[in-house]
């Protein structure tokens, strides 16, 4: 059984998720605002339903908070979508957007799409790119024309971070956070040193870097 996590401070709007995705056969937990959210988080849920309006802690600054250990797709709720809150949603770690009203079968749908999505991902172990560049994430390896080329840890943490988010950008503070992690001491000035290094690495074995800077943003995986 599939666990849902629906965040969103209106009672009635989670009432109705759940009584939804209850029917539906999912597993229910729900959260009334950022605190709580954060607390069910950690039981793992398989997918997250997150209103961004809520008090004291907005649904941006709670998956901030719980992507660094949730790699479950997330979902904002909103009442608006402007391009720049999608934006800042998926620089903060979002997979998707739904807008209020929505149709809660619309919804149901795209809840279920994402869920197969991160089947298929979670059975593929090799992601081979551009015909000559190929992850294999499970023996954390990159080979290059048939030949594997050496690389350090937070190296391929690097390549798998941005090669498993095709297209999203991610800022130097967000990839030092998520590799590093937040108790590691140091800053986010590392980052270019190994790009750089990852980079030089893929020419020398005749590979073009997938790594594109977003100048004044960060870095994302060409698609």
């Amino acid at each position: 059984m599939k666990k849902i996590l629906i965040i969103d401070d209106e009672a009635d709007m989670r009432k109705l998720l759940a009584d939804y995705f209850e029917v539906n056969g999912y597993h229910i937990m729900t959260a009334k605002d950022g605190n709580e959210a954060v607390r069910q988080a950690e039981k793992q849920p398989d997918i997250i339903l997150l209103d961004i309006n809520m008090p004291e802690i907005n649904g941006l600054d709670v998956c901030r908070k719980i992507r660094s250990y949730v790699s479950c797709p997330i979902l904002f709720l909103t009442a608006r979508v402007e391009d720049a809150d999608k934006i800042s949603g998926f620089q903060a770690g979002g997979d998707d957007y739904i807008q209020k009203p929505f149709s809660i079968h619309e919804l149901g749908a795209r809840v279920d799409a994402h869920l197969r999505r991160e089947m298929r991902n979670q059975k593929k172990t090799t992601v081979k790119f551009s015909g000559d560049l190929v992850i294999d994430y499970s023996e954390r390896a990159l080979y290059c024309n048939d030949i594997q080329i050496s690389l350090a840890k937070k190296e391929f943490d690097i390549i798998e971070l941005l090669s498993k988010h095709p297209g999203m950008v991610f800022d130097k503070e967000r990839m030092y956070e998520r590799v590093w992690g937040t108790n590691e001491e140091g800053d986010s000035s590392v980052i270019p040193e190994h790009i750089r290094r990852i980079r030089s690495k893929l020419k020398e074995h005749g590979c073009g870097s997938k790594i594109e800077t977003v100048w004044g943003v960060g870095y994302k995986w060409k698609r």
